[in-house]
């Protein structure tokens, strides 16, 4: 998954520009401009469009989508069925446009059906996402995107083309202004994982959290969540007694790590810490190393700057060297 980096989307803009024959649209330009605001409604798409402002773009009417490029932005999605990242994606475009009150309008292009209007672009991965003004491609990202970066790029968008595109301002007015916030769909993948969680179904909530993460490596919010669901299931088997078992047993490391984990349940956090630091200063090879990867798990349970956090593995550094 990429997210938009200037560098990036300029040589990529770029490379597109002159890579789509909009010569047609030459003729047509200063009319497209003429045209009264009221009569602004995008063309091009079928009737059955969601909304007026999410199109169903074809091969034989992208070019007159296209034309209202000359009034608004078009937002090209270059999208296919089969692409799990692609529809990740389409929900927050969609609830971006609908809510947009015309001032941009998302063309979506299925590639499987039109594929030359990718090649066209030049499309390497899909999902792609090409903004056309005045006729030519002039950004571009791939790959998913939050709600909350693809409303920052589409007001950036917006507000470098608000004095060139006249149909912008015009939108806006007649909506009572900018557009409203857009309300972030909710992942179905994050939807299952958590009702997975929430039924006591822990693997199934694991593996979900799991998928994400294959799907997405850097994804925090699944990095999180998996590490909380881990620590509940192993949690959820803790022996009362854990804590005065292992008291009476300090060479036992299974008993040091499940009252570790019983002292964080009963909120004794710096208690859990110091009761791992410790043993790792009195064990050695494989046993040391399984003692601080589990303290080192416990630690992603809190913010990085907790300060527990933080003066425990000043400890456990000076445990270990």
């Amino acid at each position: 998954m990429t997210r938009p980096d200037p560098r990036k989307t300029a040589a990529l803009s770029a490379a597109l520009s002159g890579a789509v024959d909009l010569g047609a649209l030459k003729a047509r330009a200063d009319a497209a401009r003429q045209r009264p605001a009221a009569q602004s409604t995008p063309t091009g798409g079928p009737a059955s469009a969601p909304s007026p402002w999410v199109l169903e773009v074809t091969e034989a009417t992208f070019q007159a989508v296209v034309e209202r490029s000359m009034e608004i932005p078009v937002v090209v999605e270059l999208t296919a069925t089969w692409s799990p990242e692609a529809q990740q994606l389409s929900p927050v475009l969609e609830a971006a446009a609908r809510q947009s009150g015309g001032a941009w309008i998302l063309a979506k292009v299925d590639l499987d059906a039109s594929p030359r209007i990718g090649q066209a672009f030049g499309v390497q991965s899909v999902p792609t996402v090409v903004a056309v003004a005045a006729g030519q491609p002039i950004d571009a990202f791939s790959g998913p995107l939050p709600q909350a970066e693809f409303g920052q790029w589409i007001t950036r968008l917006l507000d470098a083309l608000r004095d060139k595109l006249p149909g912008i301002a015009a939108a806006e007015a007649n909506a009572g202004g900018a557009p409203a916030p857009v309300e972030e769909p909710e992942d179905p993948r994050f939807v299952a994982a958590e009702e997975a969680f929430e039924e006591g179904d822990f693997a199934k909530a694991e593996a979900a959290y799991e998928a994400i993460l294959a799907a997405e490596p850097a994804n925090e919010e699944a990095k999180a969540a998996l590490v909380q669901v881990r620590f509940t299931a192993r949690a959820e088997a803790i022996d009362q007694d854990a804590v005065a078992r292992a008291d009476a047993a300090p060479d036992d490391l299974d008993a040091q790590l499940a009252a570790a984990d019983l002292e964080i349940v009963n909120q004794d956090v710096e208690g859990a810490f110091k009761r791992l630091v410790d043993t790792v200063r009195r064990v050695y090879g494989d046993d040391r190393n399984k003692v601080r990867e589990h303290l080192v798990g416990l630690f992603e349970l809190f913010p990085a700057d907790d300060p527990r956090v933080s003066a425990a593995r000043r400890n456990l550094a000076s445990a270990l060297f």
